[in-house]
């Protein structure tokens, strides 16, 4: 029987990920994909900043960023076309050494991580292959594959599982896990276009049209591509609203038949899920098998991303026996305490959203669904800390950003899969400090000192996904910090 350190059910973006950064650990991973190859129509089209950098530790974030178009910002239009709250964006590079926000087309993601993957000599895949077993073993998981190419059916025996196989989710099953809901569940048509050429009027913006009678989101997407998210009244049949003709009504607003060519049009029920379990033993659970989110924050797949940035790690000390134990255990378990906070707060926010988008018209609607303190309505990024977990301090589970280094090259460039003290020049001497620590200084790097100062300490230590582990102001406090660190899960 074949054996891996781990095996992912499910070759989306986020087994793809998981898969890439194990594989750079140098875990031996096997992905398990029932279909031949990727889904050719677009699914999410936005990802944000702390996204691109996780695709920056893959090797693709470079090639991606000019396939994708610019997100200027959200704005809310009520039933009469008055703006009723704008909700820009930054543009430029920001502290996590990308763009904000980036429209993209999901098969050319999926293009470019497949096709990377050749480079990953631990990892290997198999597509047109059904699981259709789960047994718990006492050294790992027995799970039982059909072939749909030769029909055959083979056992493979891997210490731990991750189930990255979406809503409907075999491995959630076999875990056996109930789901929190967060009480939204609508359906919507998304209509995906191509123009046959460019319509400036659309605007660059995504729109969001607070009608009460037919809620409606616009998305600029790149190249020709354009999307629209149209709300589906109870009393409305799910075939009968994506037909050719029913569209083109209510795409009439914006756009006329000649103007564009339908690339898909499909009814979808938006739920709002969390699974109360995202782990049991060695089965696991990440993507849209443990949530599933309403569109309207553009979190469903950098969710799933997030959840492989999380894990990868804490898996391949595990698996490279640098943890064992009790502490190995520990360590698995905060996969789920940290990001189950963090993704719910995620889609209570975008639930919140999409009750405004179905019931505002007014600013006043606005106002009390989005108080600020001088009473007007406004919206504004969300950057939620990690759940309880790993780490020292009240600054622990916070996301740090991505200092540039002396000649420019950026931090996790040089220093990928490693835990690395960022701080001051005078703490950076320090004799105490373990031998083969990665450390950048304000010497080191140009911008190091503005990232210190967003998170208050004049040095910190990240984990390898870029959370911090425990912030410091003396040196003492910075010693005390690192002494129940864990290795780095590759070598120096």
């Amino acid at each position: 029987m074949e054996r891996f350190d781990v095996a992912i059910v499910g070759y989306g973006p986020t087994g793809a990920t998981l898969a890439h950064l194990l594989g750079q650990c140098g875990v031996r991973v096997l992905i398990l994909e029932r279909e031949a190859a990727a889904y050719h129509l677009p699914r999410a089209v936005h990802l944000d900043a702390e996204v691109m950098r996780t695709l920056q530790w893959v090797g693709i974030a470079d090639a991606l960023e000019p396939k994708t178009a610019r997100h200027p910002g959200m704005r809310f239009v009520g039933p009469d076309g008055r703006l009723l709250l704008d909700w820009p964006r930054p543009q430029g590079r920001g502290p996590q050494g990308w763009r904000a926000n980036y429209r993209f087309h999901q098969p050319e993601l999926e293009d470019l991580l497949r096709d990377r993957m050749a480079e990953r000599e631990t990892v290997s895949v198999r597509t047109c292959c059904d699981v259709v077993g789960v047994a718990e073993r006492a050294e790992g998981i027995q799970l039982r594959c059909e072939d749909r190419r030769d029909g055959k059916v083979r056992d493979i025996e891997a210490r731990f599982v991750v189930g990255c196989d979406g809503a409907r989710s075999l491995v959630r099953g076999s875990i056996g896990t109930g789901m929190e809901d967060f009480g939204f569940h609508e359906r919507w048509l998304v209509i995906d276009v191509i123009l046959n050429r460019e319509k400036p009027e659309l605007g660059d913006h995504s729109v969001q049209y607070c009608v009460p009678e037919r809620p409606a989101t616009y998305v600029r997407c790149p190249g020709l591509r354009r999307r629209w998210e149209i709300t589906v009244r109870p009393e409305e049949n799910s075939a009968d609203i994506a037909t050719p003709e029913r569209v083109w009504h209510l795409l009439s607003p914006w756009l006329k038949p000649e103007e564009a060519v339908i690339e898909r049009s499909v009814v979808y029920t938006f739920h709002s899920l969390v699974a109360e379990t995202w782990r049991k033993e060695r089965l696991m659970l990440a993507g849209d098998a443990c949530h599933q989110t309403p569109p309207f924050m553009g979190q469903g797949m950098c969710a799933g991303i997030r959840d492989a940035a999380n894990l990868y790690w804490k898996l391949a000390l595990v698996c490279q026996d640098r943890v064992n134990g009790a502490a190995a255990e520990h360590l698995l378990d905060t996969y789920e305490s940290e990001r189950k906070p963090n993704v719910s707060e995620y889609i209570e926010t975008a639930v919140r959203l999409g009750g405004l988008i179905n019931t505002c018209g007014t600013q006043e609607a606005l106002r009390a669904a989005l108080p600020s303190a001088d009473g007007t309505a406004r919206m504004e990024s969300i950057a939620p800390p990690l759940g309880t977990g790993l780490g020292t301090g009240d600054r622990a589970g916070r996301l740090f950003g991505q200092p540039h280094l002396a000649g420019g090259a950026l931090l996790d460039d040089v220093h990928p899969h490693r835990f690395v003290v960022i701080c001051h020049a005078d703490l950076a001497g320090s004799a105490s400090l373990p031998a083969g620590t990665a450390i950048v200084s304000t010497a080191d790097s140009p911008d190091a000192s503005e990232h210190l100062a967003q998170i208050g300490a004049r040095a910190v230590i990240l984990r390898p996904d870029r959370y911090v582990w425990g912030a410091a102001d003396t040196e003492n406090e910075l010693l005390q910090h690192m002494e129940d660190i864990p290795p780095d899960p590759v070598s120096a």
